[in-house]
């Protein structure tokens, strides 16, 4: 089993400990690369793209130069003292990260094995027991590494930790069967009812969301759906409340939970060489989160707000 399991790998952006937002109780949250969504407030950019890529934070460069002596596709180079990264001739082999102690070039994304990732779950069994908490697969959208993913929580259900996946939701039903055994909690975004709204928000419709919902819960696995609340796409009353009414007609339905949209993710973009479209984006104040939450609410489901 375990030679099996270190056979199957995975792009992974991070691996978070004592995790308290990604599922119930203390968590080990690992993050997947890899989304068919493009989320305009997408706050980990990061994880959108399948392969590693190598991030450049300017303000820590010191300017040192051995970065150009290792990179092989003459990436980067000083002129006047000041570092330039041509982001274009980037194969992101990382030669470049292993010289940078300053810290300015890293790599997005690295390939684990599924036996590394468990033994670093492991470790917090403890936390688990004590809180309800255990693991969870986010991304990115870890059903884009459906085989790896499946990895991981065999291995974790098999050691009695509590299992979850964070979910976008536009995959493909065989992926999600692929995982489903393995899963305790299933937690999905629905960000709109409207299929127009959500693929000018997002890129893709969301008829293949609301329907893999609908499975999920006819499958019996439980479920927390999830809206980030986010300005000028479904901070509204009517939006909550249409989302809220198809969530309360999920049968394994746990509870709706509305998260508040927030933009920490500045740098990263930069980083990436992205344009951030929702910089100038205000989070929801505390009365439109209570104002949605009741509306919520309305529609006889358990609802939480951050």
């Amino acid at each position: 089993m375990a030679e099996t399991r270190n056979a199957v790998t995975g792009v992974v952006t991070d691996i978070q400990r004592f995790s308290i937002h990604d599922g119930p109780g203390i968590r080990t949250t690992v993050f997947v690369k890899g989304c068919p969504l493009r989320c305009f407030w997408c706050h980990n950019p990061e994880a959108l793209e399948p392969r590693p890529q190598l991030q450049y934070f300017p303000d820590r460069c010191i300017g040192c130069g051995a970065c150009v002596d290792a990179c092989p596709e003459a990436a980067h180079a000083i002129h006047d003292g000041i570092h330039r990264f041509d982001r274009s001739r980037c194969t992101g082999c990382g030669l470049c990260v292993e010289t940078c102690y300053a810290r300015a070039l890293l790599m997005a994304g690295e390939v684990k094995s599924a036996d590394e990732i468990v033994e670093v779950v492991l470790r917090d069994t403890a936390f688990y027991e004590t809180s309800g908490g255990g693991v969870t697969i986010s991304g990115g959208e870890p059903l884009q590494q459906p085989r790896f993913t499946r990895a991981v929580l065999a291995a974790c259900r098999e050691a009695g930790v509590h299992t979850a996946i964070e979910t976008a939701g536009h995959v493909a039903w065989d992926h999600l069967l692929t995982v489903l055994p393995e899963t305790d909690l299933v937690m999905m975004d629905i960000k709109t009812m409207h299929t127009e709204a959500h693929r000018k928000a997002t890129g893709v419709s969301n008829e293949r969301i609301l329907e893999n919902a609908r499975r999920v819960s006819e499958n019996g696995t439980p479920l927390i759906i999830r809206t980030p609340i986010v300005p000028g796409v479904n901070d509204t009353v009517e939006s909550i409340d249409a989302i809220a009414g198809f969530a309360a007609g999920l049968r394994s339905l746990v509870t709706y939970e509305l998260l508040r949209f927030h933009m920490m993710a500045g740098a990263k973009y930069a980083a990436l060489g992205m344009a951030c479209q929702a910089a100038e984006l205000t989070p929801p104040d505390d009365e439109l989160m209570a104002r949605l939450t009741a509306a919520a609410a309305r529609r006889g489901i358990a609802v939480t707000h951050t």
